[in-house]
């Protein structure tokens, strides 16, 4: 059974989907005003590992709708400061964001909606005259606001102090004080050199929280939705005003499960601009990092949990994997037949103590070290010549397990396939090397071991000839 917490509950529940065993999660994504950063990714990949999970361990089908915010505050002045377009602006940070998602190994989810689709808009549209006909709305200069006192349940994700809101007062802005309950904003006003649509409730724009409500309800059907992902820092205002909405326009529970992802600190600090520590996958991997190393390090510690960042961490990170990967390359070495017993249900009891690791709240920490205790118990068998290929077999089945679920074996594996520099130059380098070889100038051929070894380049040799593998 898997056991998921949940913040509008503060407490575990067990989980399944409510209809036609799919599960139906919706995750805030990037706002495109910039590329993302490490503590955006440490959300996305935690729900990846969340969807993988799903469907790995939980065995469900998935419906996961994953959006882009392409209109708000930041991407509009963004985009007068760029001297671009909206959409020309924007398009150029979701690219960025499919690149960096791709290389940390996030899988694509069934649906990528942005906020100026027009079928999006429109459902922005019907979402606001429904609440206008459920009196949660007024409007002012044009803007339409939701009235927050016509909901008794408002707060109840943030666990806000009721007496501490402020009634009748209003906020236009797409970003506001925490704890700072007002009305917000529907449907903005169309303003200078702002972009507008007129959707059937006035020229304007929409306003930040409408954009997810609606998304998720139009993609995944009607309330509610199972599962509603993003980083705790949305649990006040954003979760909460999408509540509001959803629920206003429709009478129903938006979302049985809510889901949240703690912060990335760096070097024990909060991420910001003015101490130069906001990162990117393009500055970890100029550093020599590999993006499968920072999966493994963001994946490591539990969701819930802070995580603090740091190079040294990184490159344990990447120890850690690399003992992983010679644990799977010494397996595909033996050739001797047979089948240990022993050997197997280790291999067994490792799989169940990974399942209900990950079935526990998503614990990671926890099943990585189930399944760094099976590497230990093959690394002993085979310094023992007590494995033989029928177990080979079943660990490989085991271990393509785990990485179904973490997915940094494979993205490991893809990594090496992929030379630091040009291939040509690889090759060109071994054929020098053997020909300073057989010329017995074997200063040489230590000279350009060593200079392809800096560029990040191994050779291997054996008796079928030299290889290569990343450093």
């Amino acid at each position: 059974m898997m056991r998921l917490y949940n913040t509008l509950t503060r407490q575990q529940e067990p989980f399944a989907p409510l209809r036609d065993d799919t599960v139906r999660m919706y995750t805030c994504g990037l706002t495109v005003y910039a590329r993302g950063h490490i503590g955006n990714f440490r959300t996305f990949v935690s729900v990846d590992v969340l969807r993988r999970a799903l469907k790995d361990v939980g065995g469900w089908k998935m419906h996961h709708v994953m959006n882009f915010t392409d209109v708000d505050d930041k991407t509009i002045i963004g985009a007068q400061k760029a001297g671009m377009e909206l959409r020309q602006y924007t398009d150029q940070y979701i690219d960025a964001f499919r690149e960096d998602a791709a290389r940390l190994g996030i899988e694509s989810v069934e649906d990528t909606p942005r906020a100026t689709d027009e079928a999006n808009l429109e459902a922005m549209a019907r979402m606001i005259r429904q609440l206008e006909a459920n009196g949660h709305t007024y409007e002012s200069d044009g803007s339409i606001y939701f009235r927050i006192a016509t909901l008794p349940g408002y707060g109840k994700l943030a666990r806000l102090n009721h007496e501490g809101i402020q009634a009748g007062a209003r906020v236009d802005a797409d970003n506001y004080t925490k704890e700072d309950a007002r009305d917000f904003v529907l449907w903005k006003a169309t303003r200078p050199g702002e972009p507008t649509w007129n959707c059937g409730v006035g020229p304007g724009r929409p306003g930040w929280h409408i954009e997810c409500s609606a998304m998720a309800l139009r993609l995944l059907g009607e309330s509610p939705i199972d599962i509603h992902t993003g980083g705790i820092d949305l649990v006040f205002p954003h979760h909460e005003n999408e509540i509001a909405q959803s629920e206003g326009a429709t009478g129903q529970p938006f979302s049985r499960f809510w889901i949240h992802t703690e912060h990335l600190l760096v070097d024990d600090q909060k991420m910001s601009k003015s101490l130069g520590n906001v990162y990117t996958l393009s500055d970890i991997t100029s550093r020599g990092f590999r993006p499968s190393a920072l999966r493994y390090l963001l994946l490591s510690a539990h969701y819930r949990k802070q995580l603090n960042f740091t190079f040294t961490g990184l490159q344990q990170a990447e120890e850690a994997l690399r003992r992983l990967i010679d644990c799977l390359d010494r397996m595909a070495t033996v050739t001797r037949a047979g089948a240990h017993a022993a050997l197997q249900q280790s291999a067994a009891d490792a799989r169940q103590a990974f399942d209900e690791a990950l079935s526990d709240d998503l614990n990671t920490s926890a099943g990585l070290a189930a399944m760094f205790d099976l590497v230990r118990v093959v690394n002993t068998a085979i310094d023992q010549a007590q494995i033989g290929r029928d177990d080979v077999a079943a660990l490989e089945k085991i271990f393509g397990h785990f990485d179904d679920v973490l997915g940094v074996m494979s993205l490991r594996r893809a990594e090496d396939r992929e030379p630091p520099i040009p291939e040509a130059e690889i090759q060109a380098a071994i054929e020098a090397r053997h020909a300073a070889r057989r010329a017995r100038n074997f200063s040489e051929a230590d000279r350009i071991r060593e200079d392809m070894a800096a560029r990040g380049v191994l050779f291997e040799d054996s008796a079928q000839g030299t290889r290569w593998k990343r450093k």
